[in-house]
């Protein structure tokens, strides 16, 4: 690609001043310019304070030279604008860097620069510093570390570094300057020094920052000085930067800021004379603060929008399906030439302004400089850019609640005309609970003491009441909300959110009316609602492997029981999310048991390796062995429901004589049975982020009096010679779920062997007929829903295709529905028990939601439990159900050759 030098060296001398005295300033580079070597220019720029008797000298050429070889670059569009503010604020950390270095020899000669640093904020941060920028650093320091003489205090140190630091890089003289810097981004800046103890600004961060201090650190990085220590700094303030659960107040904030810039901006309201590029409506600003109010609502549940720059926060945005693509790229080639023309403001005398010049002359000089005919094709350019911004800075505004008038619809409703309005909602009993309602701000919900909290809760009084009105169980839904209350520590967040999402609060009262598990896991954690504002919230779960992978991404610093938290978060919310789906009728059962079971692979998978790893710091490993876990019963088929426990038998590969490696080594048996002890513990003891799973390893070789964790030999010779037929039949629905694939492959080995051995079918059928009975007698149906236990339910599909599996060697897969097909196929069972088990698998997985107790729901859930079951409503839900069952009923006798009597 050819660029026009000679043009852009034309415009650089005619429009811009600055520009012209640098050219004449610096004729070596002049010359590569004109010949088009841009590199070979950078390199003599950044060479051009060399010989120079002082740093602050040397800074200021360098400025000067790197100045007027990127804007020659950007006027002949060799150079695009992240190459240009990249140099810019990659010069700015070297000049930081030596000028803290250079402050602290000037006071200790001999000593080596340590324990200061400077944190960059803003555009410095994101490395997207304009041409004629301040730099807005905040400078810290340890004063255990920082060089000083012997009779100076750390803080009077620390100062001194700091102000010789200001007079080196904002001082100005023949040569220039090299930044203006401002300071006023530092914790309490109107009270603070120059330079802050880093432990005076964790405590600042930790406990007073205020909602705008969060979004500029968006951007931070350590920049020069102590990086390390300034990236310690940054690591143990992400949490507050970060927040895992939603903060309405603060993206209101935000939009707050906002609303004062646009309100105290004295400019121009449209593009014309005036109009300022960063200030103004549809500006620079705007278009960040676009980017960082998502970010700050997303970026503490999804580290990949953590991003610092802009453009790429915005194309990580579009990526994550936060925001239309369409937008991303609109707002991202926006602020790519908005900020291309505030250069060319900035260019022509080397200052910091973003206005467009109110005299026409000038204003058609910058478009000159730009390349344009005149002002009037700038302005209409900057019309059209600024417009399609604004609008939709306008619509991100109005979907966060920044309207600062407030709609009249949320004032609450108080005394009498509660009453009345509960009364005209259709609320039975609206006196007393009216009473109630006035009874939670009365002090008796601890969420609720707090004025903040009041005014919150004020807020969506009214669209709360009407949306737990227009719930299907009002009073149910009513009762389930005051349940949630009670039990928050705090509740603003919450009440921000469904303020900011009121289409949230008909889900909310929809899951307090339908779900009595969704309900109680809201009432333990509000911000599982969090998810829901985003697009993703209704997608199923990818694969294991990338599910593993999600649950691992996570801060570099974990340690274990900072893990276990995260998972249990993790998994916590997508089985909440799950449940959503399922009682909004968006997926079939069948896909959300298949999801639920990924998300136990997938958390078995990570704590497993974590367990191991950890256990692995005292005891080492094992050379030539390894764990393996096998899933049982429905983890082994492949499907769950929300009240599933994950059945798991713990095996190993390798010698029993075998020893671990580690400082306190022990043998092959008691190593393994310890490490299983290990990750059942990581996936069922509750942590401060509550349970996760219950784990049942009963039906290890044995069962319940056997060691936890046996050898693979000795499991295939239990299986062979010691296992009772019960045994085999839960070994037909198992699989492996942990292990290295050569001992997974063996493992699967030994199952097909044992499953496939000849046997006595006469013994066989009596020994499952025997079982049948036991069980019937021992567990019946828990109520008139238990379509597990019932006669003609689930669990005679299982004896009928274990019995099958084991008499014929056929069907051999752990998944029912697979394992039925293979059956209908070898003509072993009629085809219409596929679609009954389908039905009868439907119904389990969401009664157990809907209906966990068994007994008969209230109507609204019946209706979305025919719907769930693709039947038009409860009657013909019943009726279908009965039909599966007959069906169940009729292959049992054909199997067994016995009449099976349904119950119920």
């Amino acid at each position: 690609m050819t660029f026009d030098w000679t043009d852009a060296l034309r415009r650089a001398r005619e429009h811009a001043p600055f520009l012209a005295g640098g050219l004449d300033r610096l004729p070596a580079l002049e010359a590569l310019l004109a010949d088009g070597q841009i590199e070979a220019a950078l390199e003599a720029a950044r060479r051009a304070g060399d010989g120079a008797d002082s740093v602050a000298s040397a800074l200021r050429r360098e400025k000067r030279a790197l100045a007027t070889v990127l804007a020659i670059g950007d006027l002949a569009g060799a150079l695009p604008l992240l190459r240009v503010t990249g140099e810019l604020s990659a010069f700015a950390d070297r000049a930081l860097d030596a000028a803290i270095a250079d402050a602290i020899r000037q006071r200790v000669p001999d000593e080596e620069p340590a324990g200061f640093l400077a944190l960059a904020l803003g555009k410095h941060g994101a490395q997207e510093l304009n041409y004629s920028s301040d730099i807005d650093p905040i400078l810290l320091y340890d004063p255990a570390l920082l060089p000083r003489r012997e009779r100076d205090e750390p803080g009077e140190a620390a100062q001194r570094v700091a102000r010789t630091l200001m007079q080196t890089m904002s001082h100005v003289d023949a040569e220039g300057y090299v930044f203006r810097v401002d300071l006023r981004l530092r914790p309490a800046s109107e009270v603070s020094p120059l330079a802050i103890p880093i432990d005076a600004a964790l405590t600042h961060y930790e406990s007073s920052a205020l909602a705008w201090e969060r979004a500029a650190f968006i951007r931070a990085r350590a920049c020069a000085g102590d990086i390390a220590a300034g990236d310690a700094f940054l690591a143990a303030i992400r949490s507050f930067v970060w927040r895992r659960s939603l903060d309405f107040g603060a993206i209101a904030e935000i939009g707050r800021l906002t609303q004062q810039i646009r309100a105290s901006h004295a400019g121009a309201l449209r593009p014309g004379p005036g109009f300022d590029l960063k200030k103004g409506r549809g500006g620079i600003r705007e278009i960040e603060f676009y980017a960082q109010t998502h970010q700050l609502i997303h970026g503490g549940r999804n580290p990949a929008l953590r991003l610092r720059g802009t453009r790429a926060s915005l194309d990580a945005l579009a990526e994550a399906g936060l925001i239309d693509p369409a937008d991303a790229h609109l707002l991202g080639e926006s602020y790519d030439r908005l900020r291309q023309v505030e250069h060319r403001l900035q260019m022509v005398a080397d200052q910091q302004t973003h206005a467009l010049p109110l005299d026409p002359a000038a204003l058609d000089n910058v478009a000159r400089l730009d390349g344009l005919a005149d002002g009037r094709a700038l302005v209409a350019e900057l019309a059209a850019i600024t417009e399609a911004v604004g609008e939709r800075y306008d619509r991100l505004i109005v979907q966060h609640g920044h309207d600062p008038a407030g709609p009249a619809s949320t004032m609450a409703v108080q005394g009498d005309a509660l009453a009345e309005n509960l009364a005209a909602l259709g609320f039975a009993d609206p006196a007393a609970l009216s009473a109630r309602i006035e009874s939670w701000r009365g002090g008796k919900v601890r969420a609720l003491r707090s004025e903040a909290a009041r005014a919150a809760f004020e807020a969506i009084q009214q669209p709360l009441l009407s949306a737990l009105a227009a719930a299907p169980e009002p009073d149910r839904a009513l009762l389930r909300w005051e349940q949630l209350l009670t039990n928050l520590p705090s509740a603003v967040n919450l009440f921000r959110l469904l303020e900011a999402r009121p289409g949230l609060l008909e889900l909310l009262a929809r899951i307090l009316s339908l779900a009595p598990p969704l309900a109680d896991a809201l009432a333990r954690r509000a911000d599982l609602l969090d998810p829901l504002i985003d697009a993703s919230a209704f997608d199923l779960p990818p694969s294991v492997a990338e599910l593993a992978a999600d649950l691992t991404r996570g801060e570099a610093d974990d340690d274990y029981e900072r893990l276990l938290d995260r998972i249990r978060r993790k998994v916590g919310e997508l089985r909440f999310l799950l449940g959503v789906q399922l009682i909004e009728g968006a997926r079939d059962p069948l896909e959300i048991g298949a999801a639920l079971c990924r998300v136990a692979e997938a958390a078995l998978v990570v704590l497993g390796e974590a367990a191991a790893s950890e256990f692995a710091r005292a005891h080492g490993r094992i050379a030539g062995s390894d764990l393996l876990v096998m899933g049982y019963g429905r983890l082994g088929g492949g499907v769950l429901t929300h009240a599933s426990d994950l059945d798991l038998v713990f095996l190993f590969s390798g010698e029993h004589g075998g020893e671990s490696d580690g400082a306190r080594p022990i043998g092959a048996t008691l190593y393994y049975n310890r490490l299983a002890q290990r990750v059942t513990a990581a996936l069922s003891v509750p942590t401060a982020e509550g349970a996760l799973y219950e784990v049942d390893t009963r039906l290890r070789p044995s069962g319940a009096q056997g060691p936890l964790a046996v050898s693979l030999d000795s499991f295939a010779r239990y299986q062979r010679e010691a296992a009772w037929t019960w045994e085999h039949m839960a070994l037909a629905r198992s699989r492996v779920l942990v292990g290295a694939e050569d001992d997974r492959r063996a493992l699967e080995q030994i199952v097909h062997d044992v499953l496939t051995m000849p046997r006595d079918a006469a013994k066989l059928r009596a020994d499952v007929l025997h079982m049948r009975g036991e069980m019937a007698r021992h567990k019946p149906a828990k109520g008139p829903l238990d379509v597990k236990l019932a006669r003609g339910g689930l669990v005679d599909v299982e004896f009928i295709v274990h019995f099958l599996q084991l008499r014929e060697g056929r069907g051999l897969d752990p998944h029912l529905p697979t394992a039925l097909a293979a059956l209908v196929e070898a003509g072993l069972l009629p085809a219409a028990i596929r679609a009954a088990h389908a039905r009868l698998a439907r119904f389990l997985i969401a009664v157990r939601l809907l209906a966990p107790d068994a007994e008969l729901p209230p109507p609204a859930a019946r209706a979305v439990l025919a719907k769930a079951c693709q039947c038009r409503d409860w009657d013909s839900l019943v009726a279908a159900l009965q039909d599966a069952r007959e069906t169940v009923a009729a292959c049992w006798g054909a199997t067994f050759g016995l009449e099976l009597e349904l119950d119920g």
